[in-house]
């Protein structure tokens, strides 16, 4: 099987959350068989373990330990410390040369408030905004290459400010730091509930939605790319993954009727599959063939155990038909995904 012209690569992407876990080092294995599985990324949350490593110290631990795969932690954010959360996760890309992203914690897919991740937005364009004068001040260009410095000779030594102003909070006040690799990390958001969507359609670059089915998926997909669009952005710069939990303890026999598997199905923990590898690649195949989504993000529901025949198994199988890449076609997390880099931040400077 090949994919149809026009439509765009598969894209997959794990969970390496572990229960009871407060060891870093306990995270490096399963990245790194993500990794081997040249999935996109992987995500790991914030409460899995208290006390214990928050997600961004495990992932920079894991950074040093992987050399191509996304690095996803989900980090609380409110208004008060926007700003330090993007600058930490900035530290996370530049630590993995890259690969970062970030989804914001503290809030379920239902109950997203626009406001939030409008100010989460205008703190990474402020503080984008006074990283790039800096990173332009120190003679660099948009990838790193000696573009050339902004100002003419000797403008390296002048004094740099950021003087931006947004609708919730303003910076002025010299630049703290380069610009990310990726110019800002990609940013991933549970996109299921109705505002989430239109948060999504905003600021996202991977939307995740948790459905059952590929008519609803592909419904909800179409919304987010319209809704992108109505807002100034071109459609293609999202990425809208299936989020599933997957079981993949009973094997095959589990999806056959009566054996109460198969699916996905609704659980209090959201949409479920469970059966076995085959038929989880068929379901991902079926799904990304009718357009209904870009990809999955998955859940193992027994983290070592489900994590190993999902690489090994599930997407073995779709290499083998063609269906998902063998290598990563880049170095960076928006490359594996596809997505620009985008243009630096406006800035002002005396």
């Amino acid at each position: 099987m090949t994919a149809p012209h026009g439509r765009g690569p598969l894209h997959l992407a794990a969970a390496v959350d572990q229960r009871g876990s407060s060891d870093a080092a306990a995270y490096v294995e399963p990245a790194q068989l993500a990794e081997r599985g040249a999935l996109d990324f992987v995500t790991l949350g914030d409460t899995f373990a208290s006390p214990g490593p928050d997600a961004l110290g495990v992932l920079a631990r894991v950074a040093s330990a992987t050399r191509r795969i996304g690095l996803v932690p989900t980090v609380p954010g409110n208004r008060t410390d926007s700003r330090r959360v993007q600058e930490a996760v900035a530290t996370l890309d530049r630590i993995s040369r890259g690969r970062a992203g970030w989804r914001s914690g503290g809030r379920t897919a239902e109950h997203e408030h626009e406001t939030e991740y409008e100010t989460e937005h205008e703190h990474e364009t402020g503080a984008g905004a006074g990283a790039d004068v800096r990173f332009r001040a120190c003679g660099e260009g948009d990838m790193g290459t000696g573009e050339g410095v902004t100002g003419g000779p000797g403008a390296r030594d002048r004094p740099h400010r950021v003087d931006y102003r947004g609708s919730t909070f303003s910076v002025t006040g010299p630049s703290t730091g380069p610009r990310p690799p990726q110019g800002h990390p990609v940013r991933v958001v549970d996109a299921t509930g109705s505002a989430a969507r239109r948060t999504a359609a905003r600021y996202a670059d991977v939307a995740l939605l948790r459905v059952t089915g590929p008519a609803q998926a592909r419904a909800l997909r179409a919304e987010l790319r319209d809704a992108a669009a109505g807002s100034g952005r071109a459609p293609d710069t999202l990425r809208v993954l299936g989020a599933l939990t997957v079981d993949l303890g009973d094997g095959e026999r589990a999806a056959e009727p009566g054996h109460g598997g198969g699916g996905p199905r609704h659980t209090p923990r959201g949409p479920l599959y469970r059966g076995g590898p085959v038929g989880l690649a068929e379901l991902i195949a079926v799904w990304h063939e009718s357009e209904a989504v870009d990809g999955f993000h998955l859940t193992p529901a027994e983290p070592r155990r489900d994590l190993e025949r999902l690489v090994n198994a599930t997407v073995a199988l779709l290499q083998h038909r063609g269906l998902f890449r063998t290598f990563y076609p880049g170095s960076t997390l928006r490359e594996h995904l596809r997505l620009a880099r985008p243009a630096r931040p406006q800035a002002r400077t005396p």
